[in-house]
């Protein structure tokens, strides 16, 4: 019997994991391990993917993987994972007080004013966003690591200044599955930081001791921060923070980073670790008693056997040796072992399976966790189950039940776009682009007292402020939308949202975590590629920014309004309505080929943890809504104002670099004509046509006014209905505006970015063909 055949609140032992390489080593990680038990919790409502409990967390997988792993039913779970009953709640020891880890002058600290360099390192959802803010506050660096578009925060500690804290992605072990994690773990490897700062949610302790273990194998000088412990207290747990000092060897500090209690403890011990490079004092957790000892001879003739190698490559010996018995063939890569040191690896590895009876990777996982629970058994009195967890499956009931969850997510988005582009972000924008008129007409009136030359005036004028104002009218839009957006993720909406639309979305190729970057293009295409970040795999994060400009904006809007009610105005609503729909079928299709061509394979495997709700940090999501406003406005004064002033020049001068008083003679209107050909069978060769078009790829709006300057007499007077309806096809699908372009080339490199405006240029007039000529057939019949 598999998994996937097991019913909803029955219980499970796990008996064997199928599936290979870097998912399976990913299941085991994550805890789903032989001998394991787990209970189904539920379905999603489309059937698929599975919620499940294991080792006391909710973890979510598909079903197609869920049938990899073999069970065998129990009647009830035989494994309580109790803590102690009794521990000692001694006061936790400050610097220098327990005589283990903190005496000073048993090393020579480094040299004054070398710069302490720390990695922030823990689980997705633990806390690590607030902790990293409490420490170094607003004096932070936002950037990407090197090669790779995944956020990289750095920021020196407050108080301290020759300090630097990397805040690394949230990642649940240091096996190379996602970009993510191979990220933080060249990050250690190769960028030698001087110590580690482990973020560990006290509420959640087995599920996250198990990244501790491989950190601590990594031989750095480390720091646990013991995250939530509030939530623990308040529930009537307790954990013996002394214990699991002597246990782990190395300082732990309980701390709630939300309310800031526990962090300058926190910081003394992370200052003094780091200047005195105090490493772990225990990195070997396998018990020589357990299995016969099969797993502790293992590792350690293998620690034998490559010692030379791993001190060649720069690689902590215990780590390598660890991810060698796992299979990991980036390491066995670079400690290059000959022939000789492989075949006696694989030797001793194929002897401790024989002896665990269970095969390499798997008996790492078990390892480990036996430790963690040995951990949990002795210094850790659990809570009752809390408040949040009781709060959390409650509204789960509704946000993620059966027949309310859809419904429930269409009126929560339905909510945020009304409040942003009707209400809250509509009004904000209305104030900037009155703010950013007076300025114009201040600067206006300016350079006219001022006789400046004309050329600079219309440059300054017509350029700068014209073009970039407009783009900036959009800033109020894109934090408000950031603003919800924040909230959703970090209530922990936003993974609920993942799991129900998954099944759905893997038809196209996607995973269910690409369904809000795709919400968000209906309201703008810049933040939608900007939320792709939150994708953990490479090829969904492409595939989904590729798709993105699809989904119709409202800076089309009022394009859609202008020919509406100039062609077609009693059936208004119906021509809206076949827009949106033409761009998310179109974009269906698009998916279907990418599927099968550029983008092969299936979409990353659903396997995440579901956090519990909780009320969202006002500094996390003010840090957030900075960054972003931020990131825009260096956009906007670097990228769009170059785009700007090319457009402005184009549409000023000709040929011969003679300022032109009608545009018709400019090098843009020459262009355009000689594009006409190319839009001759779309019924659109008018140039002033194509200049409106070309005007758009500055900001959407600027079609309409475009067309308005350059049709004195009316647009409707020279386009027929079967034009104009080709006319909207065509906007409503071809390229995106400069600033989304920027966010493309950002994201993914400029080779990318020129394809997205070619591409989407080539479907909008296979598709405007379409149209044009499905309309003549219908006339003609």
């Amino acid at each position: 019997m598999t998994l996937k055949n097991l019913e909803i609140g029955k219980s499970a032992v796990i008996k064997a994991v199928g599936g290979e390489g870097a998912l399976r080593q990913h299941f085991l990680d994550m805890g789903v391990i032989p001998g394991a038990e787990v209970t189904a919790v539920k379905l999603a409502p489309m059937g698929d993917p599975l919620e499940l409990q294991i080792h006391g967390y909710e973890l979510t997988l598909r079903l197609a993987d869920a049938d990899q792993i073999e069970i065998e039913p129990i009647d009830s779970r035989t494994r309580p994972h109790e803590g102690a009953r009794d521990i000692n709640n001694t006061v936790h020891p400050g610097l220098g007080e327990d005589g283990k880890y903190h005496v000073k002058g048993e090393a020579d600290p480094l040299p004054e004013g070398e710069t302490l360099t720390y990695a922030l390192v823990g689980n997705q959802n633990c806390g690590k966003t607030t902790l990293f803010n409490q420490l170094t506050g607003a004096n932070q660096h936002v950037g990407n690591f090197p090669g790779v578009t995944v956020d990289r925060k750095d920021g020196p500690i407050r108080g301290y200044s020759n300090t630097l804290v990397t805040d690394l992605p949230g990642i649940y072990s240091m096996s190379p599955y996602t970009s993510e994690e191979i990220v933080s773990r060249n990050f250690v490897l190769n960028d030698k930081p001087k110590a580690i700062i482990n973020i560990v949610d006290a509420t959640n302790i087995q599920r996250n001791l198990y990244l501790t273990m491989q950190l601590l194998e990594m031989d750095v000088p480390m720091v646990i921060a013991l995250n939530m412990m509030d939530e623990i207290t308040g529930n009537g747990g307790t954990i013996d923070v002394n214990g699991i000092e002597a246990m782990l060897g190395v300082p732990v500090v309980p701390i709630s980073a939300a309310k800031n209690q526990g962090v300058d403890e926190l910081v003394k011990h992370a200052i003094h670790i780091a200047r005195y490079q105090e490493r772990p004092g225990r990195q070997d957790f396998c018990d020589e008693n357990d299995f016969g000892g099969a797993v502790h001879r293992g590792i350690h003739a293998v620690c034998h056997l490559i010692e030379d190698h791993a001190r060649s490559a720069g690689i902590p010996l215990r780590f390598a040796a660890s991810k060698l018995i796992e299979g990991d063939s980036l390491i066995l890569k670079q400690l290059k072992l000959d022939q000789n040191e492989v075949e006696t690896l694989e030797h001793i590895i194929l002897q401790m399976e024989k002896e665990r009876g269970l095969d390499r990777s798997a008996a790492m996982a078990d390892m480990r966790f036996s430790f963690i629970e040995k951990i949990c058994e002795k210094t850790v009195v659990k809570p009752k189950e809390s408040r949040e967890h009781i709060r959390s499956r409650r509204i789960d009931q509704v946000l993620t039940g059966k027949y309310t969850a859809i419904p429930c997510f269409i009126g929560i988005m339905a909510a945020v776009f009304y409040l942003t582009f009707n209400v809250i972000g509509a009004w904000f924008q209305g104030l900037l682009e009155i703010g950013v008129g007076a300025l114009t007409q201040w600067a206006d009136a300016g350079l006219t007292a001022a006789h400046v030359n004309p050329v600079l005036h219309g440059l300054v004028i017509d350029g700068i402020f014209s073009g970039v104002g407009s783009v900036l009218s959009f800033l109020p839009v894109i934090v408000t939308l950031f603003f919800f957006l924040s909230m959703m993720e970090d209530s922990g909406y936003i993974a609920r949202v993942a799991f129900f639309m998954d099944k759905l979305l893997r038809k196209i190729g996607l995973s269910g975590r690409s369904i809000v970057p795709m919400l968000i293009g209906f309201g703008c295409t810049v933040p939608a590629v900007m939320a792709t970040r939150t994708l953990p795999s490479e090829r969904d994060r492409k595939m989904t920014i590729l798709l993105t400009p699809f989904m119709s904006c409202t800076a089309k809007l009022p394009i859609y309004a202008f020919f509406v009610s100039a062609f077609f105005p009693k059936r208004g609503g119906h021509i809206m309505a076949g827009l949106y729909i033409m761009g998310i079928l179109v974009g269906i299709l698009v998916a279907l080929v990418f599927k099968g061509t550029l983008f092969k394979g299936e979409a990353v495997p659903f396997v995440m943890e579901l956090p519990n709700y909780r009320l969202p940090g006002f500094k996390n999501v003010s840090q957030l809504l900075w960054e972003k406003a931020k990131d825009f406005l260096q956009r906007a004064f670097t990228v769009i104002l170059v785009a700007t002033v090319a457009v402005w020049f184009l549409q000023s001068f000709d040929t011969h670099f003679n300022m032109v008083e009608d545009s018709s003679h400019s090098i843009l209107a020459a262009a355009a004509g000689w594009m006409a050909p190319v839009f001759a069978p779309l019924g659109l060769g008018d140039w002033r046509i194509i200049t409106s078009l070309i005007s758009g790829f500055m900001a959407k709006e600027s079609v309409v006014s475009t067309l308005e300057v350059l049709f004195a007499g009316g647009v409707e007077n020279t386009l027929t209905t079967l034009a104009a309806a080709s006319l909207l096809v065509f906007c409503l699908l071809y390229t995106p505006c400069v600033a989304a372009i920027a966010s493309v080339k950002r994201e993914l490199g400029g080779k990318w970015a020129i394809l997205v405006v070619f591409w989407q240029c080539g479907i909008a007039w296979i598709a405007a063909f379409a149209v044009k000529m499905a309309g003549t057939l219908m006339g003609a019949a």
